[in-house]
């Protein structure tokens, strides 16, 4: 047996141990190679007969021709004639059929190395086939790989068979830090074919992330006893999960949050300590409102439903827990109830009420409201009730300072 016949035959033993292909396809592929060679060789493959077994990558090809008389046969790659079937085997006649294997050595050696090509190219396509249908089918899905490159702008996973799955950083948790060999947890979020490859995009972002692992941490959202309504993230900071419950003897945030938090840690934990806020579903929109800019507490609330427009009336100490942290408490509250929120002071009790100076933290430096506390002012009032003079010669605070802080601090009670 010639090396390139050797060749072919490792192909198919490399073939047959292909991990995502079924034995019908390894046939059918294996067969269509060798017919076309056979249709380059003798113009025709309908009289042949490939038989194909990948158990052990043994190859037959059967080529069956009808015995003619002599000077009447009219096509060569069907028919033989009588004196030249003789010269083989003699005891045919004329009407029997004339029945040769064919050698993989008489194609040539070229012929057979086009072969392996052919071979070797219809796996890779096929294997990539079967990636894509595996992963199209499980979009939604959480995974976890590891960490095989990290890159500027992607990092690299391999699931637990080696596939490569994309995490752009767009899709990564502000926090995330990867190297080499990490473990990581994700969501199937997207899956195409670019130029004839699979593309599987993996998130930790997308709110589906959150949402399997709820179902994960919470088996009453995985029986179905719980649902999730909605989940509205700002990635790494905070996310608000609406919930609610069918049955009547099951309290759905009680059961997201488990006992002392316990539930609902490990997943703050999994997304760098994302803020989590579960709440009530409900479909009193001013009820949902009021729920959704939780920690805040309302004190009134007024709704446009044509322009689903909510103006949000609170307690002035109220006001920047509502607003939050860079604006992502307010933001996301919008986003869950699908109404445009604005916050508003309560009106006539401004005069008789008094600001704590930790509300304006997103508006004064926490040092300087530190000097401030520190001589005894820790309302906006009690510094008002001092000069600017006063203010600087009792705290370490620069004259300009002192006076863009009291500009604020009057301008909340005009």
């Amino acid at each position: 047996m010639s090396t390139t016949t050797i060749n072919l035959i490792d192909s198919f033993q490399e073939f047959k141990d292909f991990k995502n292909i079924d034995r019908p396809t390894v046939i059918s592929v294996l067969e269509e190679v060798f017919r076309s060679m056979l249709r380059k060789k003798y113009g025709t493959d309908e009289n042949c007969d490939v038989i194909v077994n990948p158990d052990n990558g043994d190859l037959e090809i059967w080529r069956t021709r009808r015995v003619m008389e002599d000077g009447f046969s009219e096509d060569d790659d069907l028919e033989i004639e009588l004196a030249d079937v003789h010269k083989i085997d003699p005891s045919l006649e004329v009407g029997d059929d004339y029945i040769e294997q064919i050698t993989l050595e008489s194609f040539g050696r070229r012929a057979i190395l086009a072969a392996r090509q052919t071979l070797v190219s219809k796996v890779l396509e096929l294997e990539k086939d079967e990636i894509f249908k595996k992963y199209k089918d499980r979009v939604g899905e959480i995974i976890t790989g590891e960490v095989y490159q990290v890159w500027k702008k992607e990092t690299l996973v391999l699931d637990d068979e080696g596939n490569e799955l994309l995490m752009p950083k767009t899709e990564q948790i502000p926090a995330d830090y990867f190297k080499k060999g990490d473990s990581v947890r994700a969501v199937i979020s997207k899956v195409e074919m670019i130029n004839a490859n699979p593309k599987i995009i993996i998130s930790r972002t997308a709110p589906e992330f959150l949402q399997r692992l709820f179902e994960l941490e919470v088996p009453e959202i995985f029986d179905g006893l719980i649902t999730v309504k909605k989940i509205v993230r700002e990635p790494g900071e905070r996310a608000k999960v609406a919930v609610e419950s069918y049955d009547d003897r099951i309290d759905p945030v009680g059961a997201c949050v488990g006992m002392k938090g316990s539930r609902i840690h490990g997943i703050v934990r999994e997304l760098k300590n994302e803020n989590i806020d579960v709440i009530n579903f409900t479909n009193n929109i001013s009820l949902y409102i009021t729920r959704a800019l939780s920690p805040a507490k309302i004190t009134s609330i007024k709704l446009d439903d044509e322009t689903k427009h909510a103006s949000v009336y609170l307690k002035p100490d109220q006001v920047s827990l509502a607003i939050g942290r860079g604006g992502h408490n307010i933001k996301l509250a919008g986003k869950l109830t699908g109404y445009e929120i604005d916050v508003y002071r309560e009106a006539g009790e401004e005069s008789d009420e008094d600001v704590d100076l930790e509300e304006f933290s997103d508006e004064i430096d926490s040092w300087i409201i530190d000097e401030l506390k520190a001589i005894g002012c820790d309302t906006a009032k009690s510094v008002l009730a001092l000069s600017v003079e006063d203010l600087v010669k009792r705290t370490d605070l620069e004259e300009e300072t002192i006076k863009e802080v009291v500009q604020i601090l009057q301008s909340e009670f005009e």
